[in-house]
């Protein structure tokens, strides 16, 4: 009972697969011919295109500072933040990756000042410029450009800025090994910020350092005695360092 069951199911099953299948109707020649012409096109497009090529794109210049506050709508802050990650980001293209020595530079501080203007307590702007775009990607016009740009920008506020003021001094002193520069910013970090408490002693003392390592005892002590006189330092464990380093050149243990 159970086969016979079994046989007539198989049957009407098979009788119902192929009437389905001669009620469709086949797709028309026409459509067919369309899909084989189409698809000639196709192929014939992409060999006249050829291989795609990946085309750097310049920073271009930035709109004003009016501009970019009324693009901002009313959030100058936000929108300052959101340069900083277009601005950074533009050295990655679609297919490529671009060095920092194929950046124009003049493009690029220009972005970083429309930052700065819209959001003038940034660090961003000046940690970038100190730190990422002084890199050895760049060629030393361009990093030169970008130290000067931070030494620039850091007298507009000594107080905020003083760390990547230390930071191009530092870079002048070990990456560009130029020693004058190394020496011009130190000694303009320490004008500026010598009556900034909130400014490390470090910071505002890097200048003697500088001349501690290349052998000028004469000026470093020069230096040392004069802020030590000065009234100008309070802090007593600063006063006794100063006093030990002072004493080490006098004596030649420097």
């Amino acid at each position: 009972m159970k086969s016979n069951f079994a046989w007539a199911w198989l049957r009407e099953y098979v009788r119902f697969f192929f009437a389905k299948r001669k009620a469709q109707a086949p797709a028309p020649k026409a459509l067919w011919a369309l899909l084989v012409v189409g698809l000639l096109i196709s192929s014939a497009l992409s060999t006249l295109r050829g291989k795609p090529v990946a085309n750097a794109e310049a920073l271009g210049w930035p709109p004003t500072v009016l501009g970019a506050r009324l693009l901002s709508l009313d959030e100058p802050v936000a929108f300052a933040k959101m340069l900083n990650l277009v601005t950074q980001a533009h050295d990655v293209q679609p297919g490529l990756s671009l060095a920092y020595g194929q950046l124009n530079y003049d493009q690029l501080t220009a972005w970083l000042d429309l930052s700065l203007a819209l959001d003038p307590t940034g660090q961003y702007p000046l940690m970038a410029g100190a730190r990422l775009y002084t890199q050895n990607s760049a060629d030393r016009a361009r990093q030169r450009k970008m130290t000067d740009w931070v030494a620039a920008r850091f007298l507009d506020d000594p107080e905020r800025r003083w760390p990547w003021m230390g930071h191009v001094a530092y870079v002048a002193r070990v990456q560009f090994r130029d020693q004058p520069l190394a020496m011009k910013y130190a000694e303009t970090l320490r004008e500026k910020t010598e009556n900034i408490p909130s400014v490390p002693a470090w910071a505002r003392q890097l200048d003697i350092f500088f001349k501690i390592e290349m052998k000028d005892a004469d000026a470093a002590k020069f230096l040392i005695g004069g802020l030590l006189h000065s009234g100008k330092i309070t802090d007593p464990n600063e006063l006794r360092f100063l006093a030990h380093t002072l004493k080490e050149l006098e004596e030649g243990k420097r």
